[in-house]
C-alpha cells in the first residue's frame, strides 16, 4: 500500500494517479474536510472558495486533468479585469489606450515596463530576446535592482513597488528578480482589446475536489487521522503510525507527503529553509456591486493588498444575485494586527477600509461575511529560492520510498496554484511506478 498523508489536491492527485496505475493506496488527512485551500462557502447559489481562485492559460496540467476526471465540459474561459486603485481613482489597466492614460508613469515608463512584459530586453538600445529565457539566472539578483536595471525608477516607484509590498510586505527586499520574472512568464494568454483569459469551472473548483474524492473513493480516505511517525527500516520506509482517537500502524511501500513542510519535518528530520506567509481572506457577499473590477490593486494606504470582486468575473446569477468580493491581506508575521483579530474585528477592520476608499459604500448592503486564514499560505520567494525547494524524491535525503509533493516542492514556483499541487502529486505517482 501507498500511505498519502494530506488530503489536499496534491495528495489527492497523487492517489487518484497512483491507483490508475494498480497501486493500492489509503489517503490520511488531519482535519475533517478535504481540499485543502480549495475549500469553499456556502452562498444562495454556487459554492464560492475561501481563497481566490482561477487558471492562467499557461496551467495546462490542469486543465488536462479537467477534461480526464470528466468537468471539461464545465471549464469556462472568461477576460478577468484589472485596475489599480491610486489617490481615490480606479485605472482600469487592461486595454493599451488605459494603459496609456493611466496618468502615473510616463511614456517612457510604459514602453519598458511594455518590453518586460513581452520578454524583451531593450538595455543598450539593441533589443534581444534571449536575456529573460533562464529564470536561474536571475536568481540571485535583487528584485529592485532588477526592475531599476531592466525598466525604470518610475516603473518601480509607481507600479512594481506597492505590488510588491501588497504581495510580500517587509519581506519584498528579499525577494529574487527571478519570482518576477517568472511571475510574468506564468501570465497566459492576452487580448489586446479585451484582456487576460482566465478559467474558472461553473460550480466552483470544488467540483475537482470531488471528482478526486469519487475517484479515489471514500474508503480510501481517512479524515480526522493525524500521521505521527513515518517508520523507517533498513534505510526504507515501511509504515505510518497514524492517530485517530487510537493509535494505528500500517504497512507502506511508499509515502508521499502532501503537506506543509514542517509537517515533513516533524516527520521525518528533514529541514525546509523556505520561509512561508500566511493570509487573512474574507469573502464579503453585497447586494450591489463595489466596482466594475475583478482585481483591484491598491496602491494607497489600505488595511488589504487588493480587492477582487469574484462577480465582476463570474455572474452574480451563478450564486444567487449575490455580488462576492474577496479581501484579502498577505501576513508575514503572525504578532500582525490583523493577524491577533478575532473575524468580527477582521470584519470591521475590511469595511472601515473599502469605507475609506469609497465613500459611496454603504455597509448596510452587507448580507454576510465569513472569513479564513491561514499562517501558510505561499513562499517568500527570496533571493536563492531554488536551492531551497523540497525534492519530489527524499530517498537520498531521508529513506528510499519517500516522496514530498507538497507547498515547497519545484512545481509551486514561480507562483503556488492548483496547477503545481496536481503536477506535484502527479510527479510522485511516476516517481513511485518508475522505482518499481
Amino acid at each position: 500500500m501507498i500511505g498519502v498523508v494530506g488530503g489536499g489536491i496534491a495528495g489527492l492527485a497523487a492517489a487518484h494517479r497512483l491507483q490508475e496505475q494498480g497501486r493500492a493506496v489509503r489517503v490520511f488527512e488531519a482535519n475533517t474536510d478535504l481540499g485543502g485551500l480549495a475549500a469553499t462557502y456556502e452562498t444562495a447559489g454556487d459554492p464560492i472558495e475561501q481563497f481566490y481562485h482561477h487558471l492562467s492559460k499557461s496551467e495546462e496540467t490542469i486543465v488536462e486533468w479537467i477534461d480526464e476526471l470528466g468537468l471539461d465540459s464545465a471549464l469556462e474561459w472568461r477576460y478577468g479585469s484589472d485596475a489599480y486603485y491610486v489617490d481615490g481613482v480606479v485605472h482600469p489597466m487592461d486595454k493599451p489606450w488605459e494603459i496609456l492614460a493611466y496618468p502615473h508613469l510616463s511614456i517612457y515608463d510604459k514602453f519598458r515596463l511594455g518590453m518586460l512584459v513581452l520578454d524583451v530586453d531593450v538595455r543598450g538600445g539593441i533589443p534581444s530576446f534571449d536575456t529573460y529565457e533562464r529564470l536561474e539566472d536571475f536568481e540571485d539578483v535583487p528584485v529592485k535592482e532588477f526592475i531599476l536595471d531592466h525598466t525604470s525608477r518610475g516603473c518601480f516607484e509607481r507600479f512594481f513597488k506597492p505590488l510588491l509590498e501588497a504581495k510580500f510586505g517587509d519581506r519584498w527586499t528579499d525577494v529574487s528578480a527571478a519570482w518576477l520574472l517568472g511571475r510574468v512568464k506564468f501570465r497566459g494568454e492576452r487580448d489586446i482589446l479585451k484582456g487576460e483569459l482566465l478559467g474558472y469551472l461553473d460550480g466552483g473548483f470544488g467540483r475537482v475536489i470531488d471528482a478526486l474524492i469519487e475517484s479515489v473513493g471514500r474508503e480510501n480516505i481517512v479524515t480526522g487521522a493525524r500521521v505521527t511517525d513515518v517508520g523507517i527500516d533498513d534505510g526504507r520506509v515501511d509504515s505510518l503510525t497514524v492517530e485517530t482517537g487510537q493509535t494505528q500502524t500500517h504497512d507502506v511501500d511508499s509515502v508521499v507527503v502532501a503537506t506543509m513542510p514542517d509537517v515533513l519535518e516533524q516527520l521525518t528530520g528533514y529541514e525546509c529553509a523556505i520561509d512561508f506567509q500566511g493570509t487573512v481572506c474574507s469573502v464579503i457577499s453585497m447586494e450591489a456591486s463595489l466596482t466594475d473590477t475583478y482585481w483591484l490593486n491598491i496602491a494607497d494606504e489600505a488595511p488589504f493588498g487588493a480587492l477582487i470582486e469574484h462577480t465582476n468575473y463570474v455572474p452574480p446569477e451563478r450564486y444567487g444575485g449575490e455580488h462576492l468580493l474577496y479581501a484579502v491581506k498577505y501576513v508575514q508575521d503572525l504578532e500582525d494586527d490583523l493577524w491577533q483579530q478575532d473575524d468580527e474585528g477582521v470584519e470591521e477592520t475590511w469595511l472601515s477600509g473599502i469605507e475609506d476608499l469609497f465613500p459611496e459604500f454603504d455597509r448596510e448592503t452587507v448580507n454576510w461575511i465569513e472569513t479564513a486564514r491561514n499562517p501558510k499560505t505561499a513562499p517568500v520567494y527570496e533571493r536563492g529560492y531554488l536551492d531551497m525547494v523540497v525534492p519530489y524524491d527524499l530517498g537520498e535525503d531521508v529513506a528510499a520510498g519517500v516522496y514530498y509533493a507538497g507547498m515547497a516542492s519545484q512545481a509551486q514556483y514561480p507562483e503556488r496554484s492548483l496547477n503545481g499541487a496536481i503536477v506535484a502529486g502527479e510527479r510522485c505517482a511516476d516517481l513511485i511506478q518508475e522505482s518499481q
